[in-house]
């Protein structure tokens, strides 16, 4: 058994002729000559192999046949480490017998007589040898081809680079170096997953946060790094199904996701570097504000606008409005999309995964309780919620907005470290907020669509009714909300403290 550690890069098939040219691939080493690989991916009818995260394939290359078995891979920002058997195929039948883990043998063998070709993948792979230092060897891989699955296919581009001699770290450092000229993206998602899609006939779906994988025995440096790393793989994703897709949940996923890494920084910013907190706190704002246009006429299309032109009651000049916001929005959407496919967002994504996987603690912040930390850190963000609350009791939009977003940041840090805390009363405190929360959003999504439009209509009296049409038809649940939602906050965040002992 071996273990494969590689960091997989995708890029557009246009791009290819530039990776080509980048001297640290022109200029190295080749492995051999270039090849076509065909592989065929094999599982039972029911995919069982798939359920247990396991795969089988056979790998044509020239004239040699391969047998591969892999098991499951921990990918983390495109890099990934996973066991994995590989011998000569003959006479066209697995031997599962060299197999050194008695419990994937034992599987194997029990499921080969179902075994039947699910998909192929089929690339011409161009192998160089890069060896930025001494102790260091890795092989860059251009794969560019297609997977097929029945009458389905789809393109498959991407640059593998895997480890064969060194520490993770370098596979990163040449993935910077490539992509401050070229659009590399890290891939989490490997061929054979993406050969089941295909093959199942599933559409790739908007990814939501899991739940925190923290343990108490964790430094707060450890800690942040776990959660910075799940939100980089939302994050990344979500930014594959916003360049496909026209649903905008990937686009609002992804933003969740930068707003929960700046979350993060500032839940566990005493024990992270202070150039750290700030660069990255400035440098995911910039991120998601580059596609929060788009999020937020998507927003106003769905919470204001819709509800009005469904009620039946909508004049012409609404329609014209509505027509006007649907307009803007694809704008912003073509915007958007060319944001996520420039070189800089795949950087991005490449240098945040290379800082996650260097931090280190200090001796005094290593060897601090992680759960002390939790409750201090959310004791202090429930402080910054009352003040946030006091100020908003004129109820200025603006004020309820700021309030809004204090508490989002008190339920994000509950969740990131639920697992150090009474369960049961956290999540219910969770829930409460997360219920004022929505009250919030749409108090505040109604108070900017209303600025929105009035600036659309202008001078244009028609316009102008249209406006105000829609504000009318929204101002009584409007001043109902606003009238209670204070009062109902207040027990919540002056009565019991659930994480504490």
């Amino acid at each position: 058994m071996s273990h494969e550690i590689e960091l997989k890069l995708t890029l557009p098939q246009k791009a290819l002729p530039a990776l080509r040219r980048h001297p640290l691939i022109a200029e190295a080493p080749r492995d051999g000559h270039s090849c076509t690989l065909e592989n065929t991916y094999f599982d039972t009818p029911e995919l069982e192999l798939r359920e247990r995260r396991m795969a089988v394939r056979t790998r044509k290359a020239g004239n040699r046949w391969l047998q591969t078995v892999k098991c499951a891979a921990e990918s983390i920002a495109g890099l990934s480490s996973r066991p994995e058997w590989e011998q000569a195929y003959a006479n066209g039948s697995f031997d599962f017998s060299a197999i050194d883990r008695d419990d994937v043998r034992t599987r194997l063998e029990t499921l080969q007589p179902r075994l039947v070709p699910v998909f192929t993948t089929r690339f011409k792979r161009e192998t160089c040898i890069l060896t930025p230092r001494e102790g260091v060897k890795i092989l860059a891989m251009i794969d560019n081809g297609i997977i097929e699955a029945g009458d389905r296919s789809r393109p498959l581009c991407e640059l593998e680079l895997e480890l064969v001699e060194g520490d993770p770290g370098e596979l990163y450092a040449i993935a910077l170096q490539l992509a401050e000229t070229l659009p590399l993206t890290p891939e989490n998602v490997s061929k054979a997953e993406r050969g089941y899609r295909l093959y199942s006939n599933h559409a790739l779906r908007p990814a939501k946060a899991r739940p925190s994988r923290l343990a108490p025995e964790q430094s707060p440096v450890d800690a942040f790094r776990i959660i910075g790393f799940d939100c980089l793989a939302l994050w990344q994703t979500n930014e594959a199904g916003a360049r496909e897709s026209d649903d905008p949940e990937f686009i609002h996923q992804l933003r969740v996701a930068l707003r929960r890494l700046r979350s993060a920084l500032r839940l566990f910013s005493p024990a992270l570097p202070q150039a750290f907190v700030e660069r990255w706190s400035q440098g995911l704002k910039d991120a998601a504000d580059g596609l929060g246009a788009a999020r937020d006429l998507d927003v106003m299309l769905a919470e204001v606008l819709s509800p009005v032109s469904e009620s039946g009651l909508a004049d012409e000049a609404t329609q014209r409005l509505i027509a006007m916001a649907v307009d803007r929005r694809d704008r912003e959407k073509s915007a958007a999309r060319e944001q996520l496919l420039a070189a800089s967002h795949g950087r991005q994504m490449l240098a945040l995964a290379t800082e996650l996987h260097a931090l280190e603690s200090d001796a005094l912040v290593k060897s601090a309780n992680l759960t002390t930390f939790a409750r201090l850190q959310l004791t202090q963000l429930r402080k910054r919620a009352r003040r946030r609350y006091a100020s908003a009791a004129d109820l200025h939009p603006e004020k309820l907005h700021e309030l809004r977003v204090s508490l989002k940041r008190l339920r994000y840090g509950i969740e990131f470290l639920l697992p150090l805390l009474p369960e049961k009363a956290t999540v219910r405190f969770a829930n409460e907020i997360a219920e004022i929360q929505e009250t919030l959003g749409y108090i505040n999504d109604e108070a900017v669509a209303r600025s929105r439009l009035k600036a659309w209509a202008g001078k244009d009296p028609e316009l102008r009714s249209g406006a105000a049409f829609v504000a009318g038809w929204h101002a009584p649940k409007i001043a109902r909300l606003r009238k209670g939602v204070l009062p109902a906050l207040e027990p919540i965040l002056w009565g019991k403290t659930p994480w504490r002992r």
